[in-house]
């Protein structure tokens, strides 16, 4: 376990004892488990995405081209709407028994659901129950990602210390790329060595039987971590508070959460929308725009965005690095003010026909995408206690990932309606406008403890420096509340005045 005592009593001084000195290795430890799974997860969505066309002839061989993308496509989409019945679910379930027992349940039901979708039967072998099948995994899936992703920025961010937390939770999402890159990198050489008649008949199902390997080894690591140390905590506070606490473990209402924290559910769901939004058009819905829309091969169309996402690797750390230097909030404001002004000119140099240009609008979003995938996971944590942010974070980002996770079904839909190429564009640009609002209403996050946390340090060097930090920032706010008293004092003075005029002019009246 990381060095620390419990955390300190309400209203007992805080000491150097009480600031939490994370364990390097265990810290190492939690980031690559979390970093995983979220891989794993991520790898399903690319792998789904890039194989959408050949999914289409196989499940639903009746239909026209553009409806058998769509119909693909709305697979992918639907279970989003159980996404949030999983937030609830295991954002309980982590509340009450642990960030570690409910990652590792999470990576186990994507796992074997995953899988499965490698071993239907096509629909020229079991008709209608290919689809139905198909579909029972995917929402398999969704319920087990709607616990998942909070689950692991959580895990991260309460490992983490305060002033490394955008850099380790920029990680992350870095497993989310790679997840991407592998499920993508992996469809280009099926499809390269096999041929497209063969990739249609059997080659489609190889990468969801990557799952199965990957799966165990998230498990293998995440059972290996330890609990965090904030959860660690505030069990430990609830059993000398209350000894049968530790029996019924912390519950959470639902209206408490939403009448307390009203404000910080909608800065969750703002922040989720612009970063998600634009995720899944760059990532799922892009390769489709590229074959279907554009008419390039499914193979060219792949390849640059395998690229991209290779540079994308590189610049994720970088903003998580430099998010712990000048603050969250900047890399958020930059990448939705820079959506909003370069999304039409990205999607015109998309559809240009020159490789070059179509390389350039993939890498203007991938880049703004990175400013805000760089800081999101140690971001989102950080607006809610320790008591509820498993329940609020995990709730409030699945709401927003149904309207998010239905951008590559809506994207095809509107493109085959009605022809115009720019629609993803103004989609991505509404998107921003949610994503400029948040940036000036979120608070700055960076170097704090989590909302409700003492402050974790990296060594005890920086425990000392932390908790000069958290003196001195005690005496601001104790100075900013004087001052505040003497302006009401002020106030209630004058009222006092005023009152006492208007009773001089009542004889009655004392």
């Amino acid at each position: 376990m990381s060095e620390s005592t419990s955390a300190p009593q309400q209203g007992q001084p805080l000491h150097i004892d009480d600031i939490t000195v994370i364990d390097d290795s265990k810290l190492k430890k939690a980031v690559t488990a979390a970093a995983l799974g979220n891989a794993m997860e991520w790898f399903d969505f690319g792998v789904y995405g890039f194989v959408a066309y050949a999914l289409g002839k196989v499940f639903f061989p009746d239909a026209s081209p553009a409806v058998q993308t769509i119909a693909a496509l709305g697979t992918f989409s639907v279970p989003f709407l159980v996404r949030p019945l999983g937030g609830v679910f295991f954002g309980v379930m982590g509340d009450r028994f642990g960030r570690q027992k409910v990652l590792s349940l999470t990576i186990i039901i994507m796992a074997i659901s995953t899988f499965c979708i490698g071993l239907i039967p096509s629909y020229a072998t079991i008709g209608l129950w290919a689809p139905i099948i198909l579909l029972l995994c995917k929402l398999a899936q969704g319920f087990s990602v709607g616990g998942e992703y909070t689950g692991a920025a959580i895990f991260v961010a309460e490992y983490a210390p305060d002033r490394r937390r955008g850099f380790l939770g920029s990680w992350l999402d870095f497993g989310s790329i790679a997840g991407f890159v592998l499920g993508a990198g992996l469809v280009v050489l099926l499809q390269t060595i096999l041929g497209e008649p063969t990739f249609l008949e059997w080659g489609w199902r190889v990468p969801f039987f990557v799952a199965g390997p990957l799966g165990l080894l998230g498990l293998y690591l995440r059972h290996a971590a330890e609990e965090t140390p904030a959860f660690t905590q505030q069990l430990e506070k609830m059993e000398k508070e209350d000894r049968d606490a530790i029996k019924e473990r912390p519950t959470v209402s639902f209206r408490e959460i939403f009448v307390k924290y009203r404000k910080a559910l909608l800065i969750c769901i703002g922040v989720v929308l612009v970063t998600n939004v634009t995720y899944y058009m760059l990532l799922t819905y892009m390769p489709t725009y590229l074959s279907s829309s554009l008419g390039y091969s499914e193979e060219h169309g792949v390849l640059i965005i395998v690229v991209v996402m290779i540079g994308m690797l590189f610049v994720q750390p970088v903003v998580g690095f430099f998010s712990d230097k000048i603050g969250r909030k900047p890399f958020i404001r930059a990448g939705s003010i820079g959506l909003l002004f370069l999304a039409i000119p990205a999607f015109k140099f998309i559809g240009s026909d020159n490789t070059g240009l179509i390389f350039l609008g993939l890498l203007f979003i991938a880049i703004l995408l990175n400013c805000m995938t760089g800081v999101m996971a140690s971001t989102l944590p950080a607006l809610f206690p320790t008591r509820i942010r498993y329940s609020a974070l995990a709730s409030s980002f699945n709401v927003a990932i149904i309207v998010a996770g239905l951008t590559p079904t809506v994207a095809a839909w509107l493109v085959e309606e009605t022809g115009d190429l720019l629609l993803p564009a103004y989609y991505l640009m509404v998107a921003a406008v949610i994503g400029i609002v948040t940036s000036f209403v979120i608070p700055e996050t960076a170097n704090k403890p989590l909302r409700g946390d003492t402050p974790n340090a990296s060594n005890k060097h920086e425990a000392k420096a932390l908790l000069k930090e958290a003196y001195e920032n005690i005496e601001q706010t104790v100075s900013d509340i004087e001052e505040e008293i003497t302006a009401m004092e002020a106030q209630l003075e004058a009222l006092r005045e005023r009152r006492q005029r208007l009773v001089d002019r009542h004889p009655h009246m004392d």
